[in-house]
């Protein structure tokens, strides 16, 4: 008894021990699934690595303290329905977590049970972005999803200025979520899926050759080729086989590509022929000791036959997925000590007694496992390993761009989500982030199909055997822009032209018919022909198209050709018809001045040629005439008087100086105004002619009555439909009170036209629209573009001039034959300073002739006043006297005086 009561607590004690000891060192073994098609190019690297993985984990001391991970794996067979099934029967094993599948159609369908058992379910290779974590809980996704993906593909259609894609995928989840999500990315960057090519699931050679037989006939020769990995490249066999591997065509390829390149054994390599010029992804794998180090293992598998593929990015993905979970189970475990399950209550109310799915229990607390999962971050083979919490994604480490040229696969750069592409990895960027630019993204040279490194331009013309439509405007007047030739289909005139020279300079061939567009009785709607572009009636429209908002709205159009807007045309007079047309050069001011001065030069340069030059002595008649003949025939040069004196040199040099100007400019302001016309209406301006309430002309089929109407408010009724210039020139004629216009607005080309053939009208102002004319075309066109570079070259080298000067200049080009308004007359201001000039030294001369007079007069009275004695006058008698005597001094002739004063020096002596 005594021994029995020893005995029993000691019992108790060691079964407490061994249960506590049982708890803390947590399940001997864990279960872990993994469901994926064991025979594929992904699953042949994936199950080779996940064994590989799990040996390393329970190698590992380190790690779930002596508890050992059990890898239990079910064959998908690519099925969806095998893979279900799959998942059941690993789940019946008690898996704490399922890795895989590699399929995203088999995801979804694996996810719905996942969530059901609440089991973490880790996809290595489930690309889908509709995966989404609102919708499957429990999934998470140790690659990159394939939005990641289509954005690189679609910021590498923008890299090299592609506007339009095909895109050729596989029919299921994985192929349609993706060019879906590619569809917006393009979307984004203004750029397009032109046309999309599903291939069956199970697709063969001849599913594929009818596919890319259809897409010959289109225009765009860029290809996104979204399948899952196949050994055999048949999409890119065939394709090579029906010549679409040469110049002109582009392939771009996501990362399945890489993926069945990189399992290529060396032997295999020489497939790599028919991929010349192929542009791929490749899920970016940074370079480190650890990923050498198991690529050296890997090989040392192969060499032992454990391995029957080459390593692929998957591989590396699916080795970090083992280790993801194995670290996630760790802390699992430590955290709660036992894995345990219970019995799903609703699960075991509708399984009937038959189907034997009573031994699938929920996983207890598998949102806790979840929750270590998604905040899992480690340095793995494939990178940093670490999940967003929104997504439930794993970080996106960006991609590797690849170029197979020469039976080799290049890098030619890298894409990330956060810098866009640049010849230097994203790790190495982070270092060097100060001196990258987003802008200044760059790859290396890539070499197309066909061997050629510069940039394919990604279209051409549809090889249906349809010309390209092209509907020209079957002008009734104005022909010599475009119309159709007499008995022929053919269009012609100056619009044509253009067209055809520019088609010479784009690098291909452009198959066209040019088809009319109106009855050629009257002038066609120009929106009507630009509707016809919209709606595919015309695939372009050439002719004398103005560029204008509403049409730019629904077309693309090319560089413009010409430079039109829209002008004023108003009645016009002729200034040379009037008799007094020789008085407008001088305005009454200068005309005024002008004569003064010729009336002032005559009284001076006879005052001071007066007393030395025998011309202008005489009676005073005589010596009026002289006077003013001589200052008026300066004017022609005739005049036979010469000057003496050295102050009407001077004054003369002046004055004929002063002449010369004056003459000559008004030679040139009467040359002008006898050959410029006079615009005789009183519109100044668009402004006047809408406030004046007068009818106004437009052109029938002008954009010209939308814009005066719907711009300008001018009154719709205020608008008159003109079809040709002879009506243009009877409305003018007519005028606003005879049942015509007051003026006419239209596009300047066309008024050049017109007024080469009118001299009674004219163009007020200037053009008070600024537009162009150009080529439309569908959106989106390439042919837009390559059209436009053309007219560049054209308006470069000449050519569109020696077009023009075709057309329009046999009898002057209209442009230099416009006339210009009227000049200003010629006034005052601007000559003012030569006329100050010539007063300054004309009054000038005339004060030193007059001081000078003075002089020998106050001189020759003293000389009076010796010879004679002072009689008594008075002082009024006297000034009068003196004032006389000057005039009388001053007539006589200078010679006349020097002599007497000579003689008064020099007395006669005594006689002897």
């Amino acid at each position: 008894m005594k021994h029995s009561v020893i005995l029993l607590p000691l019992v108790v004690l060691i079964w407490v021990f061994l249960n506590g000891s049982v708890y803390c060192q947590g399940p001997a073994v864990v279960n872990i699934g993994a469901i994926f098609t064991f025979n594929s190019v992904i699953g042949r690297a994936a199950k080779v690595a996940m064994e590989t993985a799990v040996s390393d984990v329970n190698a590992d001391p380190k790690i779930l303290n002596g508890t050992k991970l059990k890898l239990i794996s079910e064959d998908a067979n690519c099925s969806a329905f095998l893979g279900s099934v799959g998942a059941f029967q690993v789940l019946e094993e008690g898996v704490v977590a399922i890795i895989g599948p590699q399929s995203s159609a088999i995801a979804h369908m694996i996810s719905e049970i996942a969530n059901g058992l609440q089991v973490p379910l880790v996809s290595f290779a489930a690309t889908d972005p509709t995966l989404s974590a609102s919708q499957f809980p429990f999934f998470i996704r140790s690659t990159q999803s394939d939005s990641y993906q289509m954005a690189a593909v679609a910021d590498l259609v923008d890299f090299y200025e592609w506007k339009e894609v095909v895109a050729i995928f596989v029919d299921d989840d994985y192929g349609r979520s993706g060019i879906a999500y590619l569809d917006d990315e393009l979307e984004k960057r203004q750029l397009k899926i032109s046309y999309k090519l599903p291939l069956p699931i199970q697709f063969d050679p001849g599913n594929i050759t009818d596919m890319l037989n259809k897409s010959k006939l289109l225009s765009p020769r860029v290809y996104v080729v979204h399948v899952g990995p196949d050994p055999s490249l048949r999409i890119f066999s065939i394709a090579q086989q029906l010549e679409m591997i040469t110049t002109n065509y582009v392939w771009l390829a996501t990362d399945w590509l890489s993926t069945t390149l990189d399992s290529f054994s060396q032997m295999n390599k020489t497939s790599l022929r028919i991929l010349q010029g192929v542009v791929g992804l490749r899920q970016h794998i940074p370079e480190s000791s650890q990923k050498r180090a198991f690529v050296s293992r890997w090989r040392n598998l192969l060499l032992k036959g454990r391995a029957s593929s080459e390593l692929n990015t998957y591989g590396f993905q699916a080795y970090d997925t083992v280790w993801t979970v194995a670290y996630s189970i760790d802390k699992f475990v430590k955290e709660h000590g036992n894995i345990t399950f219970s019995p799903n209550d609703k699960l075991q109310k509708v399984i009937s007694t038959e189907m034997q799915m009573s031994s699938l229990e929920v996983f207890d607390n598998g949102s806790r496992l979840h929750d270590l999962l998604l905040k899992t971050n480690f340095t793995g083979l494939s990178g940093q390993v670490q999940f967003n919490q929104d997504d439930r994604n794993i970080v996106s480490g960006g991609y590797d761009v690849i170029n197979i040229d020469q039976m080799a696969i290049h890098t030619v750069g890298y894409w990330s989500n956060s810098s866009g592409f640049s010849i230097l990895p994203q790790e190495n960027l982070q270092r060097d982030q100060k001196n990258y630019s987003r802008l200044n993204q760059k790859l290396k040279n890539v070499t197309w199909p066909g061997g050629k490194t510069e940039r394919p331009r990604g279209w051409v013309i549809a090889d249906n055997g349809r010309p390209l439509r092209i509907g020209v405007p079957f002008r009734a007047s104005f022909v010599e822009f475009a119309t159709k030739k007499h008995d022929s289909d053919d269009m012609q005139g100056y619009c044509i032209d253009v067209f055809k020279e520019a088609l010479r300079l784009v690098p291909y061939e452009v198959p066209y018919k040019l088809e009319p567009f109106g009855d050629g009785h009257s002038n066609p709607s120009y929106d009507g022909i630009v509707e016809m572009v919209h709606n595919g009636g015309f695939d372009a429209a050439v002719g004398d198209i103005a560029i204008v908002t509403n049409r730019t709205r629904i077309v693309d159009f090319s560089q413009p050709y010409a430079t039109t807007g829209l002008v004023i045309v108003a009645p016009i007079h002729n200034s040379k018809s009037s008799a007094w047309v020789f008085l407008k050069p001088f305005t009454v001011e200068m005309w005024c001045v002008t004569a003064a001065s010729f009336v002032m030069i005559a009284v001076v340069i006879w005052i001071l040629e007066h007393r030395v030059n025998d011309d202008f002595r005489g009676p005073p008649k005589r010596q009026f005439v002289t006077m003013f003949l001589f200052s008026f025939s300066t004017l022609f040069k005739t005049n036979q008087e010469n000057t003496e004196s050295p102050l009407g040199k001077m004054v003369m040099v002046v004055w004929l100086f002063l002449l010369m100007v004056i003459t000559a400019s008004y030679t040139a302001s009467l040359t002008s105004i006898l050959t410029v016309q006079q615009l005789s209406s009183p519109i100044t301006g668009i402004d006047s002619l809408i406030a004046s309430n007068w009818p106004i002309g437009y052109q029938v089929g002008s954009f010209a009555y939308s814009y005066l109407a719907d711009n300008l408010y001018i009154a719709r009724s205020r608008l008159i439909e003109l079809g040709s210039p002879e009506e243009y020139e009877k409305a003018l004629r007519k005028g606003p009170k005879g049942g015509g216009v007051g003026a006419i607005i239209d596009e300047l080309p066309y008024v050049d036209l017109f007024l080469s053939k009118q001299t009674e009208f004219g163009i007020i102002g200037q053009p008070f629209t600024r537009s162009g004319w150009g080529f439309a075309f569908k959106r989106d066109s390439p042919l837009a573009v390559d059209i436009s570079t053309a007219i560049l070259k054209l308006s470069e080298s000449g050519e569109l001039r020696k077009i023009n000067e075709k057309w329009f200049c046999k009898m002057g080009c209209p442009g230099e034959r416009r006339q210009k308004s009227e000049p200003n007359q010629l006034n005052m201001i601007s000559f003012w300073g030569l006329y100050l000039l010539c007063g300054v030294f004309t009054i000038g001369a005339l004060l030193v002739f007059l001081l000078r007079m003075v002089r020998q007069f106050v001189r020759y009275k003293r000389q009076q006043k010796k010879s004679a004695p002072p009689s008594p006058i008075s002082t009024k008698s006297h000034c009068s006297q003196v004032i006389y005597s000057f005039f009388d001094f001053i007539d006589e002739k200078e010679e006349a005086i020097k002599k007497m004063f000579t003689q008064s020096d020099n007395p006669p002596g005594p006689v002897g």
